[in-house]
């Protein structure tokens, strides 16, 4: 099982490892919005200390991934229909700029990327649909490392990181409405990658657009979230 969304460099520290397993947990939904974060039981779970925790859920409550309660300590932060509109039009925001700075420098070796990550996540769609739900989590890292790799070229640190930070809060959505459109996202995967070995910008924000507004519906179409 994968310690994170991405695939990540082993964590140095203990502190670090807790940190990458509780976010993870929180964006998979195995951690529930609004569940209690209590000391004693993440100390526990995730075999680190209470003071190395505090820090950890203070740095997850900046990300906006944990709310503070004072002085009753820390839970899971809460989900809402208008948050999940608001991350989802930053992500197309985010992701539109970037696309087309990558599709500007992109060259061949971005080019080999980019094929190489849509044809793991394609394999993957084709188990989603035939089925499978055991691998949700690593399609949804294959589905990262796809868009990931569209804005790979961007040359702006500041704008790929901003972009998977508010990604992550997306999935956090999807994970929680089990959210899996089938064909017609499979669909418009191809459909970026055509664009995205055509240089066609204009086009791949149309689908995108499409991409993003189509799974906030079909996740709030599950009533899961409210």
């Amino acid at each position: 099982m994968m310690s994170d969304v991405r695939t990540v460099p082993q964590p140095s520290t203990v502190g670090e490892s807790a940190y990458q397993k509780i976010r993870s947990d929180i964006i998979f939904g195995r951690l529930a919005p609004g569940k209690k974060l209590k000391l004693e039981r993440l100390k526990a779970d995730y075999g680190a200390s209470v003071s190395t925790l505090r820090e950890i859920l203070n740095r997850l409550h900046s990300e906006r991934l944990v709310v503070a309660e004072g002085q009753r300590g820390f839970e899971v932060a809460p989900v809402s229909i208008p948050t999940l509109r608001e991350i989802a039009a930053l992500r197309q925001l985010l992701e539109c700029r970037a696309l087309e700075q990558s599709f500007l420098a992109g060259d061949m070796e971005w080019e080999g990327r980019v094929v190489a990550a849509h044809h793991r996540l394609a394999r993957m769609e084709e188990r989603m649909a035939q089925g499978e739900r055991s691998q949700t989590e690593e399609w949804k890292r294959y589905d990262w490392q796809f868009h990931q790799a569209l804005i790979s070229a961007c040359g702006s640190k500041m704008l790929i990181d901003s972009h998977a930070a508010v990604f992550d809060k997306y999935l956090r959505y999807q994970m929680i409405a089990l959210s899996y459109r089938g064909e017609i996202a499979a669909q418009e995967h191809a459909l970026l990658l055509e664009c995205a070995l055509a240089r066609d910008t204009a086009r791949a924000c149309e689908v995108l657009t499409r991409h993003v507004a189509g799974g906030v519906e079909h996740a709030l179409a599950t009533e899961t979230i409210r």
